[in-house]
């Protein structure tokens, strides 16, 4: 990789003037950022990122059914001085802060929006299985959630809501809390951001399919929402 001295281009230090140098180093670091991003996205620099992410030297994943997947670094813009770096899981496919001030402190445009997307179209064995075999017989083995050991699927028509109208059940969903404090649950939900892989700036095809059935069924469900909050 290129180094700051480099950059620099053999200057002296008498050779700049004391007012000029914190901008030459300003401007040395944002050039060594910036060629960091399109060097990591290189054959050369994926095979070094590749190892790192080997070693899960950017992390893990903090949600718990994620196992502690290894992370990959991301930018939400290739702008600089926009926004911080993030990481990105591969399984869950969301982004996450990191830990370290220091590290969070950096610009995400050093990594840029590709680099996570470019590396697993690169190394697609590197992709993590979504539901991994091994909790798939535990999965099968135990009940649904609250069903007790040995309770299997609800059927239609069994359980507490099965000897009530409909219009008892509309009457019993106006009265339960929607939302927190005085917002609506559609109003929470038309604000909540969604993360949208990006290469060069083109969706990412199978998961952009992906996503525009997830908007569609999002926004049938925000629409049933916001029927309730009018008591439809």
């Amino acid at each position: 990789m290129v180094h700051l001295d480099t950059l620099n281009c053999g200057m002296k230090d008498d050779d700049i003037e004391e007012e000029l140098r914190g901008t030459v180093e300003v401007s040395a670091r944002l050039l060594y950022g910036l060629i960091h991003q399109r060097w990591i996205v290189t054959s050369r620099g994926l095979a070094k990122m590749l190892e790192k992410y080997k070693k899960a030297d950017f992390g893990r994943c903090p949600r718990v059914l994620c196992h502690s997947q290894p992370l990959l670094p991301c930018g939400l813009t290739d702008l600089p001085y926009e926004k911080p770096v993030k990481l990105y899981c591969p399984r869950c496919e969301d982004l996450y802060s990191p830990k370290s001030s220091r590290h969070g402190s950096i610009d995400g445009a050093y990594f840029g929006s590709t680099f996570p997307h470019m590396f697993l179209m690169v190394y697609p064995h590197m992709i993590p299985p979504k539901s991994p075999n091994e909790l798939a017989g535990s999965a099968s083995g135990a009940g649904t959630s609250g069903g007790g050991a040995g309770a299997g699927p609800r059927r239609p028509g069994v359980g507490p809501t099965a000897n009530m109208t409909e219009d008892s059940l509309i009457s019993s969903r106006n009265s339960m809390p929607l939302g927190v404090g005085n917002t609506s649950t559609a109003t929470s939900a038309l604000k909540a951001e969604k993360y949208r892989p990006k290469i060069f700036g083109f969706n990412v095809h199978e998961i952009a399919k992906l996503q525009r059935w997830q908007s569609a069924v999002r926004d049938r469900q925000i629409s049933r929402l916001e029927a309730i909050d009018r008591g439809e």
